[in-house]
């Protein structure tokens, strides 16, 4: 089943800090709806974004780079191959035209058999989004009596090659964006900026499924769902902070008990107050008293555990 309703955040370390909501089952359509709504706020624009290979794709990578005097923004994108391309497997299937030999002066590629692959036309082919995209079409001399065409095509045919000259120019600019030292460490904290906060509030807060049809309505529960995330860290990181800084000082035999009550307000205007009795051992142990019955319950919960 498709989900009818796709959300799209931007987080950081690791809170959100935007949102929108999509009803297309891809994510690679959802980038630009969702890049311009942001750019559209108050927040500022980011530097350098960073995505999974769902959201490589032509059409976001031209949109990122804009025009030639007003770039968007660089990003860390990877396309749809690019961890296949580096399996040895990728690398020895002679399907793949990149594994081929290409001759820049004459314009032609040369198969695994030695045949000359030559340009033969220009094509063009629009996407469902529409985009235009430009292809050079190569055909190869003759394919009849190759003994590598059942491995190489299934074409009744010659051999022909589609290519996209600027998505391949596109690929490569992706690919040492990638490569590069310092961006691949930024890169891997991707998983834990955005995936950590999808698995909180599915896993751990079990929010699967709205309960509220329309666009309108449903950005209203993600935000709630979104401010409750956001708060929860900040509590989360003040509490820890508070132990940290108990469990440095030196306490004899005598337990000793920290009484703090901390307030939550914003979720439909009405106060959470949570009573924690805090241990200089490190352990802690706390009494809820929500003053809000319609979602103390669940965020009560969420934040003790």
């Amino acid at each position: 089943m498709k989900p009818g309703y796709h959300v799209q955040m931007a987080t950081e370390n690791p809170f959100i800090l935007y949102y929108s909501l999509h009803q297309r089952p891809t994510d690679t359509r959802c980038f630009i709806p969702h890049m311009e709504r942001l750019a559209a706020s108050s927040l500022p624009m980011p530097k350098t974004v960073i995505a999974d290979a769902g959201y490589g794709s032509e059409e976001n990578y031209l949109y990122a780079i804009g025009e030639e005097k007003d770039p968007r923004f660089d990003v860390l994108i990877p396309y749809g191959l690019y961890l296949k391309e580096k399996t040895r497997g990728y690398k020895r299937d002679i399907r793949h035209a990149t594994n081929w030999t290409y001759e820049e002066l004459e314009d032609r590629f040369v198969c695994p058999n030695g045949r000359h692959v030559r340009f033969k036309k220009y094509q063009t082919k629009k996407t469902h989004s529409g985009l235009k995209q430009s292809f050079k079409v190569y055909e190869c001399e003759d394919c009849s009596d190759c003994p590598l065409k059942p491995a190489c095509t299934k074409a009744k045919g010659n051999r022909q090659v589609h290519w996209n000259t600027i998505w391949e120019e596109l690929k490569a600019k992706a690919k040492t964006a990638l490569e590069d030292d310092p961006k691949s460490v930024i890169y891997a904290r991707r998983k834990v900026e955005v995936e950590s906060v999808f698995g909180h509030i599915k896993g751990n807060r079990s929010f699967r499924r709205f309960s509220l049809r329309g666009l309108e309505k449903v950005h209203v529960k993600f935000g709630i769902v979104a401010l409750a995330h956001n708060l929860l860290k900040v509590a989360g990181i003040r509490l820890t902070t508070f132990i940290q800084k108990q469990t440095r000082k030196k306490v004899g035999r005598k337990t000793l008990r920290y009484s703090v009550q901390l307030f939550i307000w914003g979720l439909i205007g009405q106060p959470l107050l949570f009573n924690l009795f805090i241990i200089p051992d490190g352990t802690y142990k706390s009494t809820i008293r929500p003053t809000s019955k319609f979602v103390g319950h669940d965020l009560a919960r969420a934040y003790h555990q």
